[in-house]
């Protein structure tokens, strides 16, 4: 009989930890908040739960292969987050600042930190190729004034169906109400409910359109950015510009 040599085993690459991929968020882990209201509508914004960072870091990199510190830097609080690279066996660390929220100033700029630091490991990074979502009231009852006479909303949104493209964009959005009632799809243009007083020309909403995109485009908290610059539903379109000109200076 002959002798027939044993071909040589095949060397399978090792998949290094660090090198997994950070999943797209599920539907169900994106959370929608009110960005702007007035008569006419309601402007929406996507965002993440600190909680979902923490879940899909587990979930990519195991319990023990990721750590979360914080430490103070100008008088800001920042947020690292250190992922075990297995390839060159040490710790890699990305970090970003917060912002203290109303409520609670130290948890709320800890969290804010947080997220902030999850999105430069990929974490919901898609959220920032949102559509501009725009919500037109349902009747003539659901924007109303508070007691402090600002206008405010009791409907709650949320997202039921999302999708993505190869580039990781978001390229399909359905938002519902508590009720179950589709109040936003990609693409879907809404009609506003005819309100007395409050007709305005399309163009007039168009900087203050863009003015949002850019702020999530450089991960601007637009809250903050209205409160710092007196901003409301009412700011004329000239102001909305030139704040828009200022941001996008040198691009």
């Amino acid at each position: 009989m002959e002798n027939k040599e044993k071909a040589p085993k095949t060397v399978i690459e090792r998949e290094y930890n660090i090198d997994k991929e950070i999943r797209l968020l599920k539907a169900n882990e994106i959370d929608c908040r009110v960005n702007t209201i007035n008569e006419k509508g309601i402007t929406l914004l996507l965002y993440k739960d600190a909680r979902v960072d923490m879940a899909i870091l587990d979930e990519t990199y195991g319990v023990g292969n990721w750590q979360r510190t914080h430490e103070v830097i100008n008088d800001n609080l920042f947020c690292n987050i250190e992922v075990w690279n297995d390839r060159i066996n040490q710790w890699v660390k990305k970090q970003d600042v917060g912002v203290e929220s109303y409520s609670q100033k130290e948890k709320g700029q800890a969290s804010d930190s947080f997220k902030r630091a999850g999105f430069n490991w990929g974490i919901g990074r898609e959220l920032y190729t949102s559509p501009f979502i725009w919500i037109a009231p349902r009747d003539d009852k659901e924007i109303f004034k508070n007691n402090k006479g600002a206008l405010t909303t009791y409907t709650k949104f949320v997202v039921k169906e999302i999708g993505y493209n190869k580039q990781r964009e978001i390229n399909k959005l359905v938002i519902v109400d508590e009720k179950g009632k589709v109040r936003f799809t990609t693409g879907n243009k809404q009609k506003s409910m005819p309100v007395k007083n409050t007709i305005k020309k399309v163009d007039e909403i168009d900087y203050h359109k863009l003015l949002v995109n850019k702020l999530i485009e450089k991960s601007i908290n637009v809250q903050e950015f209205a409160k710092e610059n007196k901003l409301n539903a009412q700011t004329p379109q000239s102001v909305a510009k030139q704040l828009l000109e200022e941001l996008t200076k040198g691009e």
